[in-house]
């Protein structure tokens, strides 16, 4: 750099910016990105400082001004209008008029002589109504004759000072001192399923109505109306592709496979197929065409499973044999996680020097079942795979399909989770699973949600899944599902369920281990869906309540609340113009009734510190009457051990509405 040249303005830490704009930050329609920049000079003159967006497609940037916040910082928002990805970066310039009307203004208030003030303001407006195509030349002629004819020293200095005229002085920057930051910045636009959905899991084998036999697509069909009823708007099917029958798991992973066991979805192909084929008991692929359309009728994402692993039986190793890897003897190298062996399946060996075809390949695998309507993919184990593939292959399908949504299934540490995200992840699994205590829950979603990992991280709460059946529903029993339940479609607007084991409270473990036992993962099942003491009630109104109040739909906007039981939590979610707020109490003791008394922040809910305001729970359909900040709860894990709370008949508030600052 030539320090001759160097700029007076600093433009610098631009915030959200992800790995130095090597990555974008994730919305969705209808949400803003508030934008921080430092931006400052040497010296005393007054800036001017402007947020640039677009969409990535348009020539031309917008422009909004940046509010200081004193200590050099600013900050300002836009909108996401377009399910399209935008650009946004930051300038600043000198402001050489609002500094001579500042000075002008002090030297007004101590009595001294400000004309050569006046006169460049004057200048500065002349001149700039001159230029051609500003729409507000007349306005800064017209306050140019007005501050020319003025006589009045007050008068002239507040005319100079006019906020409309300082407004008007920093629309068009003044090229001497202009800086910009030296990076534009991403916008990764989804539809709106990445910010705002409700999971469903089955195995659709286990759902043909006759004990022992193999449940098909058409099936499924008969399981719409009701699950949409249910509020549910993603039903999600582990692999549905042949199973390989070398070595083949029996049930409860056993090595010993007896005929009839129908095998884990997960050890993928066979002669009858493999990535690109479904299981031919459970259908066709147009039977599988048939039921994606009709899902879609009731609004609902059939969401398929992407494991990228295969059986010993899968064509993949006779056709691709440079793809796997090879032991000493000559046999294939399966799946391993000490101590856990997985010899029903063979990992894809992403080292091969085959890359370029195999990376082709899999994209294809996504393309051929987005042909078929699916737009959501959960993919199996992805931290096992490299994070350049995922960056490469999510970027590639999506500009085929821009709707397409990705939920990375990886339990595993912090910063990779939070690195597939960087990489294209749309939504992903949670340590939610094994955080129980009310200091744990506050850490880890405080962590989520007021952190930059809530620029481009989306949490998807899942309680159970068909892998992990955590301690606390092995110990708490039906208090514990009916708790977790709460807590995962409150806290954040994405969760699932395994079901129906979750809603039948099916909580029989391997002894010593956080798994099933007769796992539907190695055999058949057959659920009674209208089995007495079922959750699916609780499922259906926590799910009306979360599409018919705002507030829930989105996971950063949570406050946690003071209140003083250990054994509660309490927070609150209010929509963007705090017209709607949900205020959710849960007991975390699954065998004690526990009470509290509850604070709220009056102010900033809109209510009035003196006058009675109502709550209704849109679990049981009570209401109660409130007064005041604090509040009595109790909760009884028997019964009810949650209060899901709409705040009734409160002020507007007409402001962006932000709990958390």
């Amino acid at each position: 750099m030539n320090l001759l040249e160097s700029p007076r303005v600093i433009v610098e830490k631009v915030i959200p910016e992800i790995n130095s704009g090597e990555f974008p930050v994730k919305r969705v329609p209808g949400e803003k990105v508030s934008v921080k920049a430092h931006v400052y000079a040497d010296g005393h003159e007054e800036l001017s400082v402007q947020l640039l967006y677009k969409r990535r497609k348009d020539k031309t940037w917008k422009r909004t001004p940046m509010t200081p916040l004193g200590n050099d910082e600013w900050q300002a928002a836009f909108e996401i209008t377009a399910l399209e990805d935008y650009l946004y970066t930051v300038r600043g310039w000198i402001n050489s008029y609002a500094t001579h009307a500042g000075a002008a203004g002090k030297k007004q208030a101590a009595g001294q002589d400000f004309s050569a003030e006046t006169a460049f303001c004057v200048d500065f407006l002349k001149k700039r109504s001159r230029l051609p195509a500003v729409p507000e030349a007349a306005e800064l002629a017209g306050f140019a004759a007005k501050i020319a004819s003025q006589k009045d020293p007050a008068a002239r200095a507040g005319l100079l000072l006019a906020p409309r005229l300082l407004e008007l002085s920093g629309l068009r920057p003044e090229k001497g001192t202009l800086a910009g930051y030296p990076r534009e910045l991403r916008v990764s636009v989804d539809r709106e399923r990445a910010r705002f959905s409700s999971w469903y899991e089955i195995f659709p084998r286990s759902f043909s109505g006759k004990m022992g036999v193999h449940g098909t697509f058409r099936d499924c069909e008969k399981l719409l109306p009701e699950i949409a009823a249910l509020g549910f708007d993603v039903l999600y099917f582990p692999p549905v592709h042949p199973v390989g029958e070398t070595k083949r798991k029996g049930r409860n992973n056993s090595v010993a496979c007896f005929p009839g066991d129908p095998g884990s979805p997960w050890a993928i192909g066979s002669a009858l197929g493999g990535h690109k084929a479904v299981d031919p008991r459970l259908g066709t692929l147009a039977d599988f065409g048939r039921l994606v359309k009709k899902a879609g009728k009731y609004g609902m994402d059939i969401a398929l499973d992407i494991a990228f692993q295969c059986s010993p039986d899968h064509p993949y190793i006779k056709e691709h044999p440079q793809w796997f890897k090879w032991r000493p003897d000559g046999t294939i190298q399966h799946a391993e996680n000490p101590p856990k062996k997985y010899e029903d399946v063979v990992p894809i060996n992403f080292e091969t020097e085959d890359r370029a075809a195999l990376w082709e390949e899999l994209k294809s695998v996504f393309t051929f079942w987005a042909g078929r309507g699916v737009r959501v993919f959960r993919v199996d184990n992805p931290h096992t795979k490299p994070f350049a593939f995922w960056q490469w292959v999510i970027a590639e399908v999506r500009k085929e399909y821009p709707d397409a949504l990705f939920l990375a299934e990886a339990f595993t540490r912090p910063k990779v989770m939070y690195r597939l995200a960087k990489a294209g992840f749309n939504q992903s699994y949670t340590y939610f699973t094994w955080r129980n205590t009310k200091r744990e829950l506050t850490d880890y979603v405080t962590e989520l949600t007021r952190t930059e990992a809530a620029e481009y991280f989306r949490p998807n709460f899942w309680p159970n899944t068909p892998d992990i059946l955590s301690e606390i529903f092995q110990q708490g029993g039906r208090p514990a599902f009916l708790s977790r339940l709460v807590l995962a479609a409150t806290l954040s607007s994405n969760y699932g369920v395994y079901a129906p084991a979750y809603e039948q409270c099916v909580n029989q473990a391997v002894p010593g281990k956080e798994e099933y036992l007769n796992s539907e993962k190695y055999e058949l099942r057959e659920w009674d869906l209208k089995v007495q003491g079922s959750l699916r009630p609780v499922m259906k109104k926590l799910n009306d309540a979360r599409r018919e109040n705002a507030a829930l739909q989105t996971t950063n906007n949570i406050r946690f609340l003071e209140i003083d039981n250990d054994g509660l939590i309490a927070y609150v979610k209010a929509s963007g113009d705090g017209a709607n707020v949900i205020i959710t109490v849960v007991n975390l003791d699954c065998r004690n009734r526990r009470s509290g008394w509850l604070r709220l922040p009056l102010a900033e809910l809109g209510l009035p510190a003196d006058a009675p305001y109502n709550v209704r729970d849109l679990l049981t359909g009570e209401s109660y009457t409130w007064s005041g900040e604090r509040n009595y709860v109790e909760l009884d894990p028997c019964s009810m051990p949650a209060h899901v709370l709409k705040l009734e008949g409160h002020r507007h508030m007409e402001q962006d509405f932000d709990l958390y600052a």
